[in-house]
């Protein structure tokens, strides 16, 4: 019983040096940032050509991505050859590609991966026109899809790969 009051107390304490920890307040996450796309989704971004890329090595825009987009509620996967700048939409999904790179073939460990942003119509708003909402932006790795994954419970999207070439390598 001593032990219980004397734990009472040290957190007593802790809440008084702390006011906000002890909070009844749950604190809130932000929103999803909510982004319009076009009906077309034609709107292409800018592709920048990152610095210190390898002499010699395909530019950024004649790169070809291949992304895996899978619709869990009818298990319908489709694969999207895209280059970056380019917005492909599959009815209440839209895939934006805007970079995909890979290691040399001189440099270990082999890696895969681009920068992809996923854009999600509301259910609510599935007929006519509706607000598509940003559900991801960030780099997926082929080898590593665990590092960063597309958290929705309809949709699933991956990188399969990413066509370029680079000096000295063979075609």
């Amino acid at each position: 019983m001593a032990r219980r009051l004397n734990l009472g107390i040290a957190a007593a304490g802790v809440c008084l040096l702390g006011a906000v920890a002890c909070s009844d307040e749950v604190p809130t996450q932000p929103q999803a940032e909510e982004t319009t796309v076009p009906e077309e989704l034609a709107g292409e971004d800018e592709i920048v050509q990152p610095e210190g890329q390898v002499e010699g090595a395909t530019p950024m825009g004649e790169r070809t991505a291949t992304i895996g987009v899978l619709n869990k509620r009818n298990n319908l996967s489709r694969d999207l050859e895209m280059q970056p700048g380019e917005t492909r939409r599959l009815g209440n999904i839209a895939v934006r590609l805007s970079a995909c790179e890979r290691t040399a073939p001189w440099e270990s460990p082999q890696e895969t991966g681009a920068f992809v942003q996923v854009l999600v119509r509301d259910a609510n708003q599935q007929s006519g026109e509706g607000e598509f909402r940003r559900i991801f932006s960030g780099w997926l790795f082929k080898n590593s899809p665990s590092l960063n994954v597309v958290e929705h419970p309809i949709y699933d999207v991956w990188v399969k790969d990413c066509a370029m070439s680079f000096p000295g390598e063979e075609a």
